[in-house]
């Protein structure tokens, strides 16, 4: 028998503090996010870098922000990335990228609901990176991979990032 999950409602989530980070919200139930280690915010930070402090790519960059990619399903990426800036304090507007480091309490089953929500909400591109196996996947609306060269990527415009680089 399983446990019974307490619903609650979205403006009851919107207006909650969570004391060890930011939960999800997914049709009426708090899901906790898995916390990272050193290999996974070092890995964040190196992204934040790459895309909001360096800027290389002419991007927009946001650590762990709330993206409604449903009505009542709120999901927190590790790092969400837009090719112009959004003008709210909930994303409501698919980002161009999303960047999931797995934890290694990851379920791979929560982890591909997660990448579906992000695909059917209109996220042209997910990447998920695995510090531990220190590889990375691409994941589009056509399917997933892993890519041979070890570079995450997306088209139009064009951004890369090796793993051998943000491994090293």
């Amino acid at each position: 028998m399983q446990a019974r999950k307490t619903l609650i409602s979205v403006e009851e989530y919107l207006n909650t503090s969570f004391p060890n980070s930011d939960c999800e919200y997914v049709d009426g139930v708090i899901v906790e996010r898995n916390l990272g280690e050193k290999d996974h915010s070092s890995l964040q930070g190196k992204f934040i870098v790459c895309f909001a402090l360096e800027n290389r790519f002419r991007t927009f960059a946001y650590p762990e922000q709330r993206v409604q990619v449903r009505q009542t399903r709120f999901r927190v990426s590790d790092v969400c990335v837009y090719l112009e800036e959004p003008n709210e304090q909930i994303f409501t507007t698919p980002p161009f990228l999303v960047i999931e480091i797995l934890s290694k309490d990851d379920r791979a089953s929560d982890l591909q609901e997660k990448i579906d929500d992000y695909l059917e909400f209109g996220v042209p591109y997910v990447w998920t990176i695995d510090p531990r196996r220190r590889l990375g996947s691409i994941h589009t609306a056509d399917g997933s991979h892993e890519p041979k060269d070890r570079i995450v990527r997306t088209h139009n415009p064009d951004i890369n990032a090796s793993l051998a680089d943000l491994f090293a």
